[in-house]
């Protein structure tokens, strides 16, 4: 079973059958010698050998900043994309190899650094394997094999994770409300879908590649849809509609938006993308955002190193923005079975967009982000037996809340008979998937329930409410060895009621529209 590069290259795919670290740098301003009344004094001239590299520049609120900031990226030899002064935030792209080194001595920034490793291309992702499609053909045969219950969707029956967290009986109560949005911060969506169609939201979608929002019409959809096809799976877990076709979502009476960020080529989470789609989503109206990957090239940014902490410092503060506008923002843990709270972990991964190398880092001072910010529910991944998923990071403090990720070490009984979890692809197709990709829609399903329910509750109120709400399994009474052979050992700390394997507890979607 394979180990993907993030939360949607970090979902494990079926074989053939997937601090906001706002502390600040400090600076003290150059003191500028004086030179002789009527001297010149000739600038050096500014490097172009480099690579061509995307940045983020993150300053302070101080009347001037940003416009100082913008001024010293021309000089440096950068050209803004974009400047979020909601935010502080400066993307620059810059062959400058001293780029970052010239702004961080700039008064008012507090940090810059590069987002990637690799030089920008003009941007279909690189996943290991393929999930296991359902074409419609195969769908309705298993449909008519398996007949659906009265109220059921044709392929509800192959969906136990719905039942799992009581999502079948809470769309008898209340399947969500039209006012509530969910965007989809990933790879795109195929809004065409006609299980996604008449819940899609074209007015809240975008894509955010380059840094900048591009609301052209279909700029959300993927750019390849055989390769892309993350963004529509997660899109379908949450809100695919209750209309007689296929599958049905957690929440399936709330609308659904895409905000493409992930490149063409690659399909890289770079950092000014991410920013893009937290501002985006907060300045257009949407309640919940769903974030299943980790911000590309580093699997943890470290606070020690000047570009890694420069690419924390700006999405933790678009996210603490989106939390400001009222947004619920979900992410999920990943996939390597990590112990979060531990004192250190080996990462071979990063930085995975040129030459990844062997390095060990400290989860305190090095954050998965955006899971580890701030204010960001983390969620880690379960099967249906209600154990954690084999492949689940986990982590006393670290997990809030679990809920159904897939796991084929955990098969259900007929008529599913296969662990992963199904839903929607491009192209009308549904397939199974497994991964805490597959956790955190179920969790930003039940957030848009319960601000359905409750539609004035603050993002804190929704998060303690997904907690309070929770039923915890408690840590196993014998050692976590799934596969008996010491492959994902674990071990689980804490109490029956808050752990590191469940966080507070397996979200509960008929709780959310009871209480």
């Amino acid at each position: 079973m394979a180990l993907l590069r993030s939360r949607r290259r970090h979902a494990l795919l079926a074989a053939p059958v997937g601090l906001a670290l706002t502390a600040s740098l400090g600076f003290l301003p150059g003191v500028a010698s004086a030179a002789p009344q009527g001297a010149h004094t000739a600038k050096a001239p500014v490097r172009t050998d480099g690579p061509l590299l995307s940045y983020v520049v993150n300053a302070d609120s101080a009347k001037g900043t940003l416009a100082r900031v913008k001024k010293a990226v021309a000089d440096a030899g950068g050209t803004v994309v974009v400047a979020y002064p909601q935010i502080g935030v400066v993307v620059a792209h810059s062959k400058n190899p001293d780029f970052a080194k010239t702004l961080r001595a700039v008064p008012g920034v507090q940090s810059a650094g590069a987002t990637r490793t690799a030089p920008i291309t003009p941007a279909a992702t690189t996943d290991y394997g393929k999930p296991e499609r359902l074409k419609a053909s195969q769908a309705n045969a298993l449909a008519a094999a398996r007949t659906a219950k009265p109220g059921q969707e044709p392929l509800e029956g192959l969906q136990w994770d719905l039942g799992a967290i009581g999502a079948d009986q809470a769309a008898k109560v209340n399947p969500g409300s039209r006012k509530v949005t969910v965007g989809v911060i990933d790879t795109g969506v195929d809004d065409t879908h006609p299980d996604l169609a008449p819940n899609f939201s074209k007015a809240q979608s975008a894509s955010c590649v380059t840094g900048k929002a591009d609301t052209t019409a279909g700029a959300w959809r993927p750019f390849n849809p055989d390769e892309d096809y993350h963004g529509t799976h997660v899109a379908g877990e949450i809100a695919a509609a209750r209309n007689g076709i296929g599958v049905a979502g957690v929440a399936p009476g709330v609308k659904v938006s895409a905000i493409k960020v992930s490149t063409a080529k690659g399909s890289f989470f770079y950092a000014e993308s991410v920013v893009c789609a937290f501002v985006f989503a907060a300045d257009h109206g949407i309640a919940v955002t769903n974030n299943s990957y980790y911000v590309d090239p580093w699997m943890f940014n470290c606070a020690a190193d000047p570009d890694q902490k420069a690419i924390a410092d700006a999405v933790g503060r678009a996210s603490k923005y989106a939390q400001g506008k009222g947004v619920v923002n979900v992410a999920s843990a990943g996939n390597s079975n990590f112990d979060l709270a531990a004192k250190e972990i080996s990462d071979g991964s990063s930085p995975n967009d040129t030459t990844p190398g062997p390095r060990k880092v400290d989860p305190k001072t090095c954050l998965d982000v955006p899971a580890q910010l701030p204010g960001v529910v983390t969620v880690a991944a379960t099967g249906v037996k209600s154990q954690k998923s084999f492949y689940s990071n986990y982590g006393l403090g670290q997990i809030d809340v679990a809920a159904p990720g897939g796991d084929s070490m955990q098969v259900p009984d007929l008529p599913a008979k296969d662990g992963r979890i199904l839903s929607t692809m491009p192209g009308g197709d549904y397939a199974y998937l497994q991964g805490t990709s597959m956790a955190g829609p179920h969790v930003a399903g039940v957030a848009a329930l319960l601000k359905s329910t409750h539609p004035k509750s603050s993002p804190q109120e929704i998060q303690w409410l997904l907690k309070a709400q929770a039923k915890n399994p408690g840590c196993p009474t014998t050692a976590y060895d799934p596969d008996g052979k010491g492959t994902w050992k674990a071990a689980c700390a804490g109490t029956q009621h808050v752990n590191g394997f469940y966080g507070y507890g397996i979200v509960d979607a008929l709780a959310a529209v009871r209480d």
